[in-house]
């Protein structure tokens, strides 16, 4: 299978970079994948996991909330706000994380509502995949 340049990149420091013959990304419409020749795409990213297929049997995840995505003809750029290495996610980080969505879901107010009640959702989605 042909492979592209992926880079995910965090505030702190580079999680990744280097060929995939596939990347998963939870972008702000849904989940797509990114194949090598993949039209140009720009989104923002919701939170959720990022699964990057390296070929020969080299699987990574990553858990990544906010941020934005960018394919083009140089391949795949994650721009992240947040990004943990799925070995490396907790039970107890994604919990207050949870809590925290929790809260600004009661804070919200009626524009913000719909929108903060995706990300709780999607927060326990992850944390019931994940099997924490």
């Amino acid at each position: 299978m042909a492979s592209f340049h992926f880079e995910l990149v965090a505030p702190d420091k580079q999680m990744f970079k280097g060929e995939a013959e596939s990347v998963l990304v939870p972008g702000s419409e849904g989940d797509f994948v990114v194949l090598a020749d993949h039209a140009a795409v720009m989104t923002s990213l919701r939170p959720g996991v990022v699964a990057v297929d390296e070929g020969a049997g080299k699987k990574h995840r990553f858990f990544v909330r906010g941020g934005f995505a960018d394919v083009n003809a140089s391949g795949l750029i994650l721009l992240a706000e947040t990004a943990i290495p799925a070995q490396d996610l907790t039970g107890d980080w994604l919990s207050r994380q949870i809590k925290d969505a929790e809260e600004d879901l009661a804070d919200a107010d009626e524009a913000g509502k719909l929108a903060a009640q995706e990300k709780l959702d999607r927060l326990k989605e992850i944390k019931g995949s994940m099997s924490l």
